[in-house]
């Protein structure tokens, strides 16, 4: 399909005698912030190692700008322009902010170097809202600085989409709506998929809302359309 970033189809993974994910298919198209929700367990995360070739699959394809990837590894999907942050924030405790961003900057092949970038350090530093911390270390900075860390050093990969994971987990209400501004600033170039249990903040950014449950997908439309859907009502509330 013209403009479809990513493309999930018939996604299926099993762990023993337990299915996580059930014949799960989406897109998002090129420019949209599309939100994955669902109940704890629902299998959200599952679904985001599954596209970026943490985990093996068991049926279903993912395709990247028409480009199936299907069976890549993790660093061959980046390569390509896609990168997922960490729920739980990552980082080297031995590296200043700047350092742990400019990792990410290095090129690990010939095309790399001469690969138009979209960001340089300063301009990541800026828009992720860290530029006044980047001489110091990750423990010294808050909770909701190291999740700008995180999409800074997404952005350091030169990606088309980024997977957002949990990105407001633990913040406060001033640090979710400055988070909210900076991701809908970084959609002028990037396309986001993002998984989060905060509701109320999804509803500021996004275009479209995709629900799970059991590892099925139940329901998709705008936030207003999925929060009076019966089906995602009686999967949040039981």
């Amino acid at each position: 399909m013209k403009n479809t970033m990513l493309e999930v189809t018939s996604l299926q993974k099993r762990f023993g005698g337990i299915i996580a994910v059930d014949d799960f298919s989406f897109l998002v198209k090129k420019g949209e912030i599309v939100g994955l929700i669902g109940p704890n367990g629902a299998g959200k995360t599952t679904v985001f190692n599954l596209i970026m070739g943490k985990l093996k699959k068991d049926a279903g394809k993912v395709y990247f700008k028409g480009k199936e990837i299907t069976n890549l590894k993790t660093h061959e999907i980046v390569k390509l322009g896609m990168v997922a942050t960490s729920q739980i924030p990552r980082f080297f405790a031995n590296l200043t902010v700047k350092e742990n961003i400019e990792i990410g900057m290095i090129p690990d092949t010939l095309g790399a170097i001469f690969r138009r970038r979209k960001y340089d350090i300063a301009q990541i530093a800026k828009d992720t809202g860290l530029w006044e911390h980047l001489d110091k270390m990750p423990n010294q900075l808050t909770i909701g600085q190291l999740h700008r860390l995180e999409l800074a050093k997404a952005l350091a990969t030169n990606p088309e989409l980024i997977l957002v994971d949990e990105v407001f987990a633990g913040l406060t209400s001033d640090e979710v709506n400055s988070l909210c501004m900076t991701i809908k600033k970084l959609n002028d170039k990037i396309t986001f998929l993002v998984v989060d249990h905060n509701l109320r903040a999804i509803s500021k950014i996004v275009d479209r809302v995709i629900v799970i449950h059991g590892g099925k997908k139940i329901a998709e439309g705008t936030f207003k359309e999925i929060i009076n859907d019966l089906r995602v009502i009686k999967a949040y509330m039981g």
